[in-house]
């Protein structure tokens, strides 16, 4: 049953439920109309569970990522704070993926939250914290170098012996 471009609510209505097998039969409506679909198993069966289960497991595999890698790098603060940029950033961002699917949100939000949450991920890890990082390390080498100079000589820890005076 075709219906004109003005009858796109009564198309969406109307239209034949998907069927199990995953594929989703003919396709009626135009790509951008999609977008305005709620983001349900039976709109799109192809994509809800996949995002689903994956934002869920990213969200695990965050949390599991930070608690590990905190403990590793606990004395490196550059690190440490990374890796709450990435927790919260990964939590928020795949934490609205599963709100936009248990609460059925259009999903043109679905496709926000992925995008921006992705793309925020990107942007703190590869252009955010770089530099940051190399200047701490930088920091980090200068002060091992001194250290290492200070204490180069094999006597320079070892503590004279006061001489006597002999007015004593």
């Amino acid at each position: 049953m075709r219906y004109p471009r003005s009858c796109a609510i009564a198309a969406r209505r109307h239209r034949p439920p998907a069927t199990v097998g995953g594929s989703a039969g003919i396709v009626t409506l135009a790509p951008w109309e999609y977008l305005f679909l709620p983001f349900n198993s039976r709109d799109f069966p192809d994509l809800f569970w996949p995002i689903s289960l994956a934002s869920l497991a990213i969200v695990v595999a965050q949390v599991v990522l930070y608690n590990v890698l905190t403990r590793r790098y606990r004395r490196y603060e550059p690190l440490v704070t990374m890796q709450e940029w990435m927790l919260w950033t990964g939590v928020i961002s795949f934490s609205l993926v599963i709100v936009g699917a248990v609460f059925v949100f259009y999903f043109v939000f679905v496709l926000a939250f992925i995008g921006v949450g992705t793309g925020v991920y990107l942007w703190a890890r590869f252009f955010r914290w770089p530099p940051l990082i190399a200047a701490y390390n930088e920091d980090l080498h200068r002060s091992r170098f001194f250290s290492q100079a200070k204490y180069k000589h094999p006597e320079a820890t070892i503590r004279s012996r006061r001489r006597r005076r002999r007015g004593r």
